[in-house]
């Protein structure tokens, strides 16, 4: 018998006391909103939908067709939701917010419409990755208050990665699930149960054409795997997709770094909707990450698009990276 997401999510609502099934109405605006964009990214090559959207976004990034087509789905999809008060996206400056009546509006999703979508155009892996927090009180500068919490308070995150097959995956910090997109019946479907990342891999993935821009400790830490100083021999693997090499990651184990470099010295992922969902997801299965100072999710953000370097993957190279780099 096969379970759906909606299923799911059902099932695990009725071990919290008290719950009232707003949180599932809620997901099913992200599964909306991913296979309204899985459905475009498989007709990309055949509809007006590659290439520049002629725009840039507020990271200065210039912004692909299917960039706004993915950011328009889930502001649609999300912003139909009475539980939802605030947005925030890689694609707008600011947040979103509804005016909600006061039993309403109880919760702020932060998320990255499609990540690395400049890959399309060649057929690459993207993803979308998205945050869930409870709406914190606003202060005196507004709703990106409201939505500057620690990682540790998301109460759900998650990514989608469009690729041979689609699937999606998420935690509400009680296990990492993930659902493969049936498309005979148009539904996720459960078929990664309890996922858990490998204490330790054999596979390094960092953009090495950068090594001479990375700081020292990263650079010796590289060669300290090379050198096989945890007792193997790695090979490096680099999409350039996040949740592309995220996702290799989780399954197979190993290291993932974007460090900071030159260009960008506080690291180039953006701390609320990249480095906080996917470092929740690898603590939940069993893995870590860190800022190179610290654990992610006890970062205290100070701006909805803060960046900060990223390392994330098994317990045993993480923690070979913090005491050893």
């Amino acid at each position: 018998m096969i379970t759906t997401i909606q299923h799911h999510i059902l099932r695990e609502q009725q071990r919290i006391s008290g719950a009232r099934g707003t949180f599932s109405w809620l997901l099913s605006g992200i599964t909306l909103a991913t296979k309204m964009t899985e459905s475009r990214i498989r007709r990309a090559g055949l509809m007006d939908t590659l290439g520049e959207a002629g725009g840039m976004n507020v990271q200065g990034e210039a912004q692909q067709k299917l960039d706004v087509y993915a950011n328009e789905a889930l502001m649609h999809c999300l912003g139909l939701r009475d539980s939802v008060a605030v947005l925030v996206s890689e694609e707008n400056e600011e947040p979103v917010t509804f005016d909600r009546k006061s039993e309403g509006g109880e919760y702020a999703i932060v998320f990255d419409p499609l990540d690395g979508s400049s890959n399309i155009d060649v057929n690459v892996n993207v993803g979308t990755i998205f945050s869930i927090f409870r709406c914190a009180a606003a202060t005196e500068s507004g709703h990106r208050g409201a939505v500057l919490q620690r990682g540790r308070k998301q109460v759900a995150a998650g990514y989608v990665i469009y690729g041979p097959s689609t699937m999606l995956v998420y935690t509400t910090g009680h296990g990492v699930f993930g659902f493969t997109l049936d498309p005979a019946i148009g539904a996720y479907v459960l078929s990664h149960e309890n996922i858990r990342m490998p204490e330790a891999g054999s596979i390094y993935s960092v953009n090495e054409a950068n090594a001479d821009d990375f700081p020292p400790n990263y650079r010796e830490y590289l060669q300290l795997l090379r050198q096989k100083k945890l007792g193997r021999r790695y090979s490096s693997r680099y999409i350039g997709s996040l949740v592309a090499d995220f996702h290799r990651t989780l399954l197979k184990g190993g290291v993932f770094l974007y460090p900071p470099t030159a260009g960008y010295p506080n690291g180039k992922l953006r701390l609320l909707y990249e480095a906080n969902p996917l470092a929740f997801i690898a603590e939940q299965a069993g893995g870590a990450a860190v800022t190179g100072s610290g654990c992610v999710l006890d970062v205290e953000p100070c701006d909805i698009h803060q960046r900060v370097p990223f390392v994330v993957g098994g317990k045993e190279e993480v923690d070979f990276f913090m005491t050893h780099a």
